[in-house]
């Protein structure tokens, strides 16, 4: 019976795993002189930031093994100020699967420019809500948070909101640490992990959220067995987001979307119809006017 139990126990642990399934490197800059001591930190950083991201528990749901959430974590290494003490940039990546296909759609492809956190042997992080522990330790369970609230928009209509309020919540402790990428006012342009969830949340950016649930689950989650109507479907969800470009132009929210979907479309509408094809350039057009010369070229 001990073992039956083991067993089961052994079966449990295996079927279920955490949210995320995050791939994570470290690079320094070529310009930057590092020690062999640093680099021993380094490379337990990204072995402690590999284990906090996969083994936290983010929600209370249950993940099976093959329905983790796929995201890459590249972390920049551009100034040591101090032992102890790094600077750089971050990109962050998350894709998710297309329903009865191989095909992995990419939701979030985004670069944090304001990274500084403090490392040190044998240190760990640990998420505890409500609660700024450390500038790092904030970063990477907003990412979590955010890229699985832009996972769950894409299954279900604002599926995404409890983990999105989570996000939110980390900005909100985050205000007083004196940290870069928390604020509304900072360097005047609204593109930091402020207006990332700010934007996400705010009933202007709807339309947004609505588009993302029709583009990947009336869309991309049916090329494979309803072309046609898969194509119409990722169609009018792009058209949504006319309505946030007249509210709110230039977002980031918005231009993220569009710049992580326009391979996709390229593959996608290739060998559409001249018709359909001047269709979604003009509606690209219209959602990015400033890359206006960039969309013309798009589907030839």
């Amino acid at each position: 019976m001990k073992h039956l139990l083991v067993f089961f126990s052994f079966i449990s642990l295996f079927s279920f795993g955490q949210e995320l399934n995050c791939q994570v490197s470290i690079i320094t800059n070529a310009k930057l002189e590092i020690t062999s001591v640093e680099v021993d930190v380094l490379n337990q950083l990204k072995q402690t930031i590999t284990d906090f991201m996969n083994n936290t528990q983010w929600t209370k749901d249950k993940f099976k093994i093959e329905e983790r959430i796929n995201c890459q974590l590249q972390l920049q290494i551009d100034k040591i100020p101090s032992a102890g003490s790094f600077s750089g940039f971050m990109q962050i990546q998350s894709t998710r699967p297309a329903f009865n296909s191989s095909y992995n759609t990419m939701l979030f492809n985004f670069q944090d420019d304001d990274i500084e956190f403090s490392f040190s042997r044998q240190a760990s992080f640990v998420y505890a809500a409500n609660q700024y522990k450390d500038n790092l330790t904030s970063i990477l369970a907003f990412y979590a948070y955010f890229i699985i609230g832009l996972d769950y928009d894409s299954f279900s209509l604002k599926g995404g909101t409890p983990y999105f309020t989570e996000a939110q919540q980390i900005v909100a402790n985050a205000q007083n640490s004196g940290a870069n990428g928390w604020k509304s006012n900072e360097k005047g342009v609204k593109r930091n992990r402020y207006w990332l969830v700010d934007n996400a949340l705010h009933q202007l950016f709807e339309p947004l959220r609505e588009c993302s649930y029709e583009y990947h689950r009336k869309g991309v989650d049916q090329l494979y067995d309803k072309p046609a109507e898969a194509k119409k479907a990722m169609l009018e969800g792009l058209n949504m987001l006319v309505k946030v470009t007249a509210t709110r132009p230039g977002a980031i929210n918005l231009l993220n979307f569009i710049q992580a979907k326009q391979s996709e479309i390229k593959s996608v509408f290739y060998d559409s119809e001249q018709n359909e094809k001047t269709e979604i350039i003009n509606t690209l057009k219209k959602i990015d006017p400033t890359n206006s010369s960039k969309y013309e070229t798009l589907l030839n």
